[in-house]
């Protein structure tokens, strides 16, 4: 199966394209997303689509930085309900450790390693989104990403020894330089960070040790295992494809790195099949979509997948009992629903 990434990996990605003049609608289409996915930050979408994305983004904004910049964007909440217990480790060691051992849980593309010689410790990233690919700007995002969370950790005044690229510098590395300061240094045998090992001992500067206890208990309830269930992961690709109008099995299955069999042959095993399933998303969607009364029908049909609007409301009204406009007005749930 390809892995995927939480949609909050995308997070600023609209905002810091349009300054810089390109249509990010455009391009997620490109790579078969939707904008408005992306307002869900615990939804999966495919980790090659995202790392497509950030090469076509920054060659089309003429923006070698791209990824750096989008690094810049990020919060510490992005990582998912698992920061809620990160921050909450005592040390920076146990913390990151964390980090590292449950990345699954918001970056399955994503393999980092903390590693300790000599009195330095260096934390290596490597990205692998199912596919070869080019992947600058993903690799400055993650890079960048973990500079910050390392920030967070241990205060604003720290700084590592070193940030490693194995890809060439640019013409300029200005915006390097600001991020990273005088450490960057490009076209070495690892992407990562280096720093001294002392500061793994150094207490966490967002841990507040009275709330520890409790996140703990969190963590249990929310931890999952590295392989999750394929069902699960069909879920995630049909709300994020839907919108798109390229929710198929089809596109479901060149996702997940295998054939549309494949697919079938798991869902099975649970019980369901594409279309049983498909349905089930769109009736929940559905329910959440016309309740809200500043979208309108043709748009709602359009994010649920729809050809048409009228193909929408023949199928709401075979799912519902009654129109969409019906159920909105009241009518509709006054007769039961």
């Amino acid at each position: 199966m390809r892995p995927l990434v939480r949609t909050a990996a995308l997070n600023g990605y609209v905002e810091l394209s349009r300054s810089l003049g390109i249509d990010p609608q455009a391009l997620l289409q490109r790579v078969g997303l939707d904008a408005g996915a992306l307002a869900v930050q615990d939804r999966w979408i495919p980790a090659a689509a995202v790392v497509q994305l950030l090469e076509l983004s920054a060659a089309a904004a003429r923006c070698d930085d791209f990824g750096l910049r989008m690094s810049e964007l990020r919060r510490f909440s992005n990582l998912g309900p698992i920061s809620l217990v990160v921050r909450e480790e005592p040390t920076v060691r146990s913390a990151l450790g964390l980090l590292l051992r449950h990345e699954h849980m918001y970056n399955e593309a994503m393999h980092a390693r903390l590693a300790e010689r000599n009195g330095l410790a260096t934390l290596e990233v490597e990205l692998d989104p199912g596919e070869a690919m080019e992947q600058r700007q993903a690799l400055e995002l993650a890079v960048g990403a973990f500079h910050r969370v390392l920030l967070g950790f241990l205060g604003s005044r720290w700084q590592p020894l070193t940030v490693c690229f194995t890809h060439a510098a640019l013409a300029s590395a200005g915006a390097h330089r600001r991020v990273f300061g005088s450490a960057v240094e490009f076209g070495r045998e690892f992407n990562g960070i280096v720093f001294y090992a002392g500061d793994l001992e150094s207490p966490n500067a967002m841990s507040d040790p009275l709330l520890r206890t409790y996140a703990q208990q969190y963590f249990k309830a929310i931890a999952v295992p590295r392989d999750s269930e394929v069902l699960d992961r069909v879920r995630e690709l049909i709300e994020a494809l839907l919108p798109t109008g390229r929710c198929s099995v089809e596109q479901i299955a060149r996702s997940l790195g295998v054939d549309r069999r494949t697919v079938h042959r798991h869902l099975a095993q649970s019980g369901e099949t594409f279309s049983s399933l498909l349905n089930q998303i769109r009736v929940q969607l559905a329910e959440q979509l016309v309740a809200n009364p500043r979208r309108s029908l043709t748009e709602i049909s359009e994010l649920l997948g729809f050809s048409a609007p009228s193909a929408f409301s023949r199928w709401f009204r075979g799912q519902f009992g009654f129109s969409a406009k019906d159920w909105r007005s009241g009518r509709g749930m006054s007769a039961g629903h």
